[in-house]
């Protein structure tokens, strides 16, 4: 769907925003307030917020998943969907009125005047192009590279953002690529035509921790360097601590606190603020269960392991615009085995083969060598009645709920469709069902009746997680399953999940980029690099002893530390 223009009579072209020099806010929001419609019903996103940025500055938004931190980006695009509408304030960019505009004009400043990197790259990248293309057109639209030179910038921007082989991802498609991959791709575009502005929504949700430094480094020095100002939307407060000037903390659509980023996450002086704090994840806490329980999943391992990866190679061949193709080894002889009742954590940089290790777990890959084994039976050898048992007791949590939940289902359609298709209890029992998932993940029972694209990216993971849950798995292999959650949200949901692994002795395969979230919840940690496993043990001794330089660079490249920062 195209975005919509800005809801206000628009204004005959104007010529384009110069940077201003008399030190007034590059991009200054007064009172604004936008309703969405749903279902004949409107409702308040925003009530009355009011913020500024400045040239050479970041600013982070921070707050919970559904607080208006996405409307308020969406609205200084001008990119707000049909269903929204703004009914009062103002937002000007140098000094210029963006709602009296039209959509010709805005289509001048995006890109050019405002770089966007949005939240969720599956919906942002087109599928049928091919990710170079995608990342050339800011700079082809705005003809600020000559079309023969192109290629070469495109790469460069890629190199850029650290992806490897960058020749050969630009002829890929976004399917093609790790979710981490195609954060870094929407970055290269936002950051090449180098704008005065850089609305970032979440932009490193999906990176891990190298990369996300890198990148924000990169930013950062452009920023320094060029004046340009950013408006960093995040739920990281490690990352707010590390990379803002300034924070502003909103909820239910006003802004409960804001100052100086370090006064703020030192002596907060909001509940709200507080209670965000105190929900973030801190890699020095240690684990979340109790040493009784992570004994106990630690026993189970010395039994036969639920799910078994023995010696496991994939490759796959990827098109790099000739003929022959290029083999890339995705997996290459990993071992891996997790026990009854544990939390088994593969951690890694994107690309590093997390993604393609769970696939062949869930039996949605066949490993080119090497078995994977569910309860001691090779799944190569099931037949289709042996992978439908198989595939009901091993359920998976997507890194990416806006791909992975059908738009053409309500919530409660959703949570149900396994038990209708496991053909588990009758109408009335999983009707209790969905009630029952959906309030143990948090969410309110008027949402069961929405669709996905009326909710927020933290309120569609908890979809999927109690899709996931609704069949009674005995393992859950969940690919970044918090990634898009806020703090208080993602601190639920890690209790949840801690809860229902003591209750049912659930057994997890936890991949993450987040190393404070897989030290709260992992009793054993594996590392992967290139395809393959570099270390594996418990978790207190990979964290606090890691004996690989690679294990020892993704700790030390862990955003700052709130304890730190609060105390």
């Amino acid at each position: 769907m195209t975005p919509a223009p800005f809801r206000r009579a628009a204004a005959a072209d104007a010529p384009p925003s110069q940077p201003d020099t008399d030190g007034s806010p590059l991009l200054r929001i007064r009172d604004l307030a936008v309703e969405y419609a749903a279902r004949g019903r409107r409702f308040a996103a925003l009530r009355g917020a009011s913020l500024d940025v400045r040239q050479g500055e970041v600013v982070a938004l921070v707050g919970e998943s559904g607080s208006g931190k996405s409307t308020i980006a969406l609205a200084a695009m001008g990119m707000l969907p049909e269903a929204a509408r703004i009914v009062g304030g103002s937002i000007e960019l140098a000094g210029r009125e963006l709602l009296a505009l039209g959509e010709r004009e805005l289509n001048r400043i995006r890109g050019l005047e405002v770089g966007w990197i949005p939240q969720d790259p599956m919906v942002a990248l087109n599928p049928l192009h091919r990710v170079g293309r995608q990342v050339a057109e800011p700079l082809r639209i705005h003809k600020l590279v000559a079309s023969g030179a192109l290629d070469e910038a495109v790469v460069a921007l890629l190199h850029r953002v650290r992806i490897a082989d960058p020749e050969i991802r630009a002829h890929q498609f976004p399917h093609e690529l790790s979710g981490g991959m195609r954060q870094r791709v929407l970055i290269a575009g936002a950051i090449g035509p180098q704008p005065g502005l850089i609305i970032a929504d979440e932009p490193t949700t999906a990176l891990d921790v190298t990369v996300q430094k890198t990148i924000l480094d990169d930013i950062g020095a452009l920023v320094a360097s060029s004046g340009m100002a950013m408006l960093l939307i995040t739920h990281d407060l490690a990352m707010a601590a590390d990379r803002a000037d300034r924070v502003i903390v909103l909820k239910e659509g006003r802004i409960v606190e804001e100052g100086n980023a370090a006064d703020v996450l030192r002596a907060p002086k909001a509940d709200y603020t507080r209670m965000l704090i105190a929900s973030a994840p801190n890699v020095a806490a240690g684990r979340r269960r109790s040493s009784a329980a992570a004994g106990d999943a630690s026993a189970a391992t010395a039994t036969e392991p639920i799910l078994a990866l023995r010696n496991v190679s994939r490759s796959f061949t990827v098109a790099t615009g000739r003929s022959e193709g290029h083999v890339v080894q995705a997996v290459a002889e990993v071992s891996l085995h997790i026990g009854r009742g544990e939390t088994l954590a593969l951690v890694g940089e994107s690309g590093s083969g997390k993604s393609t290790a769970a696939r062949l777990a869930l039996g949605l890959t066949r490993p080119d060598s090497g078995s994977v084994l569910f309860e001691g039976n090779d799944i190569g050898s099931f037949d289709r009645k042996g992978l439908r048992g198989m595939r009901r007791l091993v359920q998976p949590i997507y890194q990416n709920p806006y791909a992975s939940l059908s738009p053409r289902l309500t919530v409660a359609e959703i949570v149900e469709e396994p038990l209708q298709g496991f053909r588990l209890g009758d109408r009335a029992w999983r009707r209790r069902r969905v009630w029952e998932l959906i309030d143990q993940v948090g969410l309110a029972s008027p949402l069961l009746h929405r669709y996905p694209a009326e909710l927020s990216g933290g309120q569609r993971q908890r979809v999927a997680i109690a899709r996931a849950l609704a069949p009674e798995p005995a393992l859950l292999v969940c690919d970044e399953p918090v990634s898009a959650l806020d703090v208080s949200i993602q601190a639920q949901i890690l209790e949840l999940l801690e809860r229902l692994q003591a209750t049912h002795g659930l057994s997890y395969l936890f991949i993450s980029h987040d190393l404070a979230v897989v030290r709260q919840i992992a009793d054993r940690v594996a590392v992967m690099k290139d395809g393959r496993i570099v270390e594996v043990g418990p978790a207190d001794a990979v964290f606090e002893a890691p004996e690989h330089d690679y294990t020892r660079l993704l700790l030390a490249s862990i955003p700052g530390n709130l304890s730190r920062n609060a105390s």
